[in-house]
């Protein structure tokens, strides 16, 4: 096993040199391509960065960020992705929390750089994958990074209305790609179809397999994902064997007819997650390509992307529950109770419902500077009292069933998966309570029609709610359903009566 990603890097360059490891519109990016430009963006930042320090990378959705991303790690830094396309508070939130000295940005996100770098140096990714690069600074930084460095910040929705920065390292990584790859059985003539954004948790798998393997991956055009046979088109011409998609992504072009007058003719492996998929939509993948293994993960950032998995053996029904199966190499699963009470944790009886937990040496190290929040989450195992031993408590309920399988039942508390990304309800509502005119507001989730649901109480419009939240948030927490109240209903201790809302969801 590689200690570091850029054994990956170096060796992959060595025996594929000058094959495509990413392509896309913009061009493509050999194996030794990408050994050569991420050695000149590790010189650069090493010359102005100490190690084990956070660099922002702003590049967009094309074959040369990669690139950016293992030099900064060639550094012995890590990157915190953002993309640059989302409204300008986003940004701004996410800076805050890294505070990055430098932020690598491309030529299209140039304007926004500047607008939201404040002190931050900024960097032309277009000038960096041109420059020599040092290659005795570059081994001398290579030399100072453990498996337990830190590889990259993710960001996710919090519950305070500011996102949390996920940490992962070297090792969490190569440990989960390890075990995910004893499923996929990828290899070197194998084409992995992107579809997640490059700043997104799921795309890891996209970037870095390929040098696990001696893969390739395509970057698909995000508008094809609309256009179903422009998207089989564009599977079927680059060859592309494997997709890592979320379920957002399967669903998409099944609900739109894409099945009508083509199909995905070199596929193999579908992998799919991030949130419940649609039984009626996957029995069309299912039904048009019966010869694609399918394969359902599960699994939160900060247990690296996904830590279980279930191999589809039959077609499904519209009455087929899903497993999230058992977990990969390198993880274990607990089902544990809390007793509110005295606190205390104890093993989930057999068959019952639990909180899901993870432990291993995928886990994340924790959140960037918010030792309260890491701690809330990431503690001492219960059920060993020997030595110390991490779990991680995914607020995730789940039961084994009677096949050995693990079932999925929802989250214990109000963060929800939607259109494939975690949110937090109350951060809906934190940012709804910033606009003028809503004095109180609870937001509410229809996981059946996948809507957000905003109730309020106050003078605001609904379209101009709506339009701030377009302008300030990700398209994903925009509310599709707005309720304007006279005032909200509340219980005797004057919370909000969540039950009376969702009540008035079904009319």
């Amino acid at each position: 096993m590689a200690s570091q990603v850029f054994d990956w890097i170096r060796r992959s360059a060595a025996l594929y040199g000058g094959r495509a490891v990413y392509s896309g519109e913009e061009g493509s990016v050999t194996f030794e391509e990408l050994d050569r430009f991420s050695a000149a963006v590790a010189a650069w930042v090493a010359k102005r960065s100490e190690i084990e320090r956070p660099v922002a990378v702003m590049t967009g959705r094309n074959a040369y960020t990669p690139a950016c991303y293992m030099g900064v790690a060639r550094a012995g830094c890590f990157y915190a992705p953002m993309d640059g396309d989302v409204p300008r508070q986003r940004l701004e939130q996410i800076m805050s929390v890294a505070e990055p000295e430098i932020l690598i940005v491309d030529r299209d996100h140039l304007e926004t750089a500047k607008e939201i770098a404040g002190s931050c140096e900024i960097a032309l990714m277009e000038d960096l994958l041109k420059a020599p690069a040092d290659e005795d600074i570059v081994a001398e930084r290579e030399a100072s990074v453990t498996e337990a460095s830190p590889l990259y910040m993710i960001f996710t929705s919090g519950s305070t209305g500011k996102p949390k920065g996920v940490l992962t390292s070297h090792r969490s990584l190569i440990c989960y790609l390890e075990g995910l790859n004893e499923v996929m059985h990828l290899g070197e003539s194998d084409v992995l179809g992107n579809q997640a954004p490059l700043d997104y948790i799921a795309a890891i798998r996209d970037m870095y397999l390929p040098l696990m393997t001696g893969a390739s991956t395509v970057i698909i055009p995000k508008n094809e994902f609309a256009m179903p046979d422009a998207l089989f088109r564009t599977l079927n011409e680059k060859g592309v064997t494997a997709l890592c998609w979320s379920c957002a992504g399967l669903e998409i072009p099944a609900r739109l007819g894409g099945f009508a007058d083509a199909r995905p003719e070199h596929l193999r492996t579908v992998v799919f997650s991030g949130s419940v998929i649609s039984n009626k939509y996957l029995r069309i993948w299912q039904e048009n390509l019966p010869d694609v293994t399918f394969i359902n993960q599960y699994g939160p950032t900060e247990a690296t992307a996904s830590c279980t998995y279930y191999v589809l053996d039959e077609t499904v029904t519209d009455d087929t529950v899903l497993p999230i199966g058992k977990p990969y190499k390198h993880y274990q699963i607990l089902l544990l109770t809390h007793d509110g009470e005295s606190g205390a944790w104890s093993k989930t009886p057999a068959g019952e419902i639990g909180e899901i937990c993870v432990k291993g040496p995928c886990l994340a190290t924790g959140y960037y500077r918010s030792k309260e929040q890491t701690e809330a989450v990431f503690m001492q195992n219960p059920l060993n009292e020997d030595y110390p031993e991490r779990i991680y408590l995914t607020g995730d309920l789940g039961h084994i069933g009677e096949d050995g399988e693990l079932y999925f039942h929802g989250r214990k508390d109000r963060q929800i998966k939607h259109m494939g990304h975690r949110v937090e309800l109350a951060e809906v509502e934190a940012y709804a309570l910033s606009i003028d005119g809503i004095t109180e507001c609870a937001s509410l989730y229809d996981k059946g029609r996948e809507l957000i649901w905003l109730f309020y109480a106050g003078p605001a419009a609904a379209k101009e709610i709506t339009l701030s939240f377009r302008a300030d948030m990700p398209a994903f927490m925009v509310p599709r359903k707005l309720v304007g109240l006279e005032e909200l209903p509340h219980l005797p201790n004057g919370k909000i009566a969540m039950s009376e809302l969702r009540e008035m969801m079904k009319k």
